[in-house]
């Protein structure tokens, strides 16, 4: 407890000193500070519950052979563990990142270490550009007759202020937005085989217990006016639990065969918390009481593969457990206002050409 408190201190009187240096305003200081102590509670509190639930957080790897999974950001953190578990069940996985070749370096040493079941195909994907999206969409179509699990994994954390090509806030673009857009278009191909086979398609949307400190600027969406990091990290892990009761919501309401589940992996060591104060200050504290990229991935396969979830979509996972959102997730009215806004953004007026 004294090591919690002695480790929040330093971090909040460093991260004050820095904002500080920056000449903000009072306002924007004192706004700045909130979020950081909300950010160290809201982390202390997961680390502490990723311990206390420890014994929940496992899953079955059940045989899937033939089936397909997309997965985001497959070829590092906890996306490598994703896609070595789906191998295990014997499944054609197809990872989408920005670095091809690393991705095939990756499917090298999966082989290496002894996983040698399933089949990995790997195409370049840039979740901040709309246009790469549309391409590997187009690839996965092509290379696959079905899409039975789409894995929304892949993630930027506490970025300074940038906009993508297609002119949107970097945490918003690729954490939320380019995700949508993904499943828009990949979904079409999941209802097509989820009928055939009689059971659900799972969409599995990775997001955080950041969304707890998160709020939807619909007047910024950027963010743009005072920009926080972590704030605009928030509102796109809220965003996408959002999205995800919208999009279950819709599914059901229509009878398709598919649910979409959002999932806290917990708080987990990987390279999202590169150059963050904490890891700069304390980088022993990750590797000691931070999940490990294998125990992350848990909750993300479980959420893909437990059959005690069928037909229960639209719900929020944390090892292996359903557990509540902020209050503003379900939220009917917000989740309709950005259901519209994320239409408009992305160009479409039936989302996966099924769903208004």
């Amino acid at each position: 407890m004294y090591l919690f408190l002695s480790i929040f201190v330093i971090l909040f009187a460093v991260s004050f000193l820095i904002a500080t240096l920056r000449k903000l305003t009072l306002k924007q200081l004192l706004t700045e500070a909130g979020y950081q102590c909300y950010y160290y509670f809201l982390g202390g509190k997961a680390i502490v519950e990723d311990h206390v639930y420890v014994e929940y957080n496992k899953t079955h790897l059940l045989p899937r052979r033939g089936e397909v999974a997309v997965v985001t950001g497959g070829a590092r953190g906890i996306g490598v563990e994703i896609v070595k578990k789906f191998l295990q069940c014997d499944m054609h996985v197809i990872i989408g990142c920005r670095n091809v070749e690393a991705g095939e370096k990756l499917e090298k040493k999966i082989r290496a270490c002894g996983i040698t079941s399933g089949e990995i195909s790997c195409f370049m994907l840039d979740v901040a550009s709309f246009n790469s999206i549309k391409k590997f969409s187009e690839l996965v179509l092509e290379h696959v007759p079905r899409v039975d699990l789409l894995i929304n994994n892949a993630g930027i954390m506490f970025v300074p202020f940038a906009k993508t090509e297609d002119g949107f806030e970097s945490h918003f673009a690729v954490n939320y937005l380019g995700h949508c857009l993904l499943t828009h278009l990949l979904l079409p191909r999941m209802v097509e085989t989820a009928k055939d086979k009689g059971t659900n398609g799972r969409i599995v949307n990775v997001s955080s217990c950041a969304h707890l400190a998160g709020s939807i600027d619909f007047e910024d969406l950027s963010m743009s006016t005072h920009y926080i990091p972590s704030a605009s990290y928030a509102q796109s892990k809220l965003a996408q639990i959002l999205f995800t009761k919208s999009l279950d919501s819709k599914l059901k309401s229509q009878n398709m065969p598919v649910q979409v589940h959002a999932v806290h992996p917990g708080i987990v060591n990987t390279d999202l918390f590169d150059g963050t104060l904490l890891k700069v200050i304390a980088p022993w504290v990750l590797s000691l009481m931070f999940k490990t990229p294998e125990q992350g991935a848990i909750t993300i396969v479980h959420a893909c593969l437990s059959p005690q979830l069928e037909g229960l979509g639209g719900s929020y996972i944390s090892n292996c457990r359903e557990t509540s959102v902020s209050p503003s997730a379900n939220d009917q009215k917000i989740q309709a206002k950005l259901w519209e806004v994320m239409l408009s953004l992305i160009g479409v007026e039936k989302f996966g050409d099924l769903l208004v």
